[in-house]
């Protein structure tokens, strides 16, 4: 399956966010910071890494070929998306 070059540029630049944002929590961790604090920056984390994932899954399924491989492709996406849900 083929995914657009921009769409993947779109999910690169969600997760370079993402690790950008663990980064950042692993310092509140190691400062010492509020407990609050650092699940409400996982859970930002966390969103963005969904968010990725969702916009790739939902990227091969509008790119899935016709025929028996992209049903194929299709049934293993359909997979993922619900391992996300």
């Amino acid at each position: 399956m083929d995914i657009p070059k921009d769409d993947l540029d779109a999910v690169k630049n969600r997760l370079s966010r993402a690790q950008g944002q663990l980064g950042g929590i692993i310092r509140m961790v190691e400062d010492g910071r509020e407990c609050t604090d650092v699940l409400t920056q996982l859970a930002a984390a966390q969103a963005a890494i969904s968010r990725a994932a969702f916009a790739l899954i939902a990227s091969g399924m509008a790119n899935c070929e016709q025929g028996e491989s992209g049903r194929a492709d299709r049934v293993k996406l359909e997979k993922a998306f619900l391992s996300l849900s």
